[in-house]
């Protein structure tokens, strides 16, 4: 009985701990995975080419991701349409303002400052619902933010984001947070989060 009491003692004094570490330590990842169907419900099954344009969306978001994380102006320059905007935040969605708006312009710079403003960037449930040329991507993706003070807390937001191909690459028009942003204080991957 006395070893059962110290056991759950360990438990409520420990549990705590374990939890706010994964909040704001920064080698800690949530566990990604993808969605159910590559494409959102009511959009119809793709085909062998529409199936290799939904895998060419997801690299090219993937590798936009990526170069966000490092800093990659060269990369941002191409992959963001000149009329590229960035809607941070889910005020709009019901009638308020959204926390930001970015352009071109200021995205990149907040993305070239040091210390680099993200120690991680990773998609989560991203489906592709495509119309030719055009592609809205719906997905989450979770970050970390750090300042000069160092790390943040483990968020993630919901999005959608518009894609056009033009001169045979694709390139980004818009994001906007749908939901969020969020903290990870509880991280599931399920899409009901």
């Amino acid at each position: 009985m006395r070893a059962l009491l110290m056991s759950c003692v360990l438990v409520v004094v420990l549990m705590p701990v374990v939890s706010s570490q994964s909040a704001t330590d920064p080698s800690w990842r949530p566990k990604a995975s993808p969605p159910p169907s590559l494409v959102p419900p009511g959009a119809p099954a793709p085909g062998s080419a529409e199936s290799a344009a939904i895998a060419e969306v997801l690299a090219f978001e993937k590798a936009t991701e990526a170069a966000v994380v490092r800093g990659d102006v060269a990369h941002l320059e191409r992959a963001l349409a000149p009329t590229f905007l960035f809607t941070h935040g889910d005020g709009w969605a019901d009638g308020g303002p959204p926390l930001k708006v970015d352009t071109k312009a200021t995205w990149i710079e907040w993305v070239k400052r040091q210390p680099a403003p993200y120690i991680y960037r990773e998609l989560d449930h991203v489906q592709v619902e495509l119309h030719g040329d055009v592609a809205i991507t719906l997905g989450r993706y979770f970050y970390l933010p750090q300042s000069a003070n160092g790390p943040g807390n483990h968020m993630h937001v919901w999005f959608e984001r518009l894609y056009a191909k033009r001169n045979g690459q694709w390139q980004q028009l818009s994001h906007r947070t749908v939901k969020g942003p969020l903290r990870n204080d509880a991280v599931k991957t399920s899409s009901t989060q």
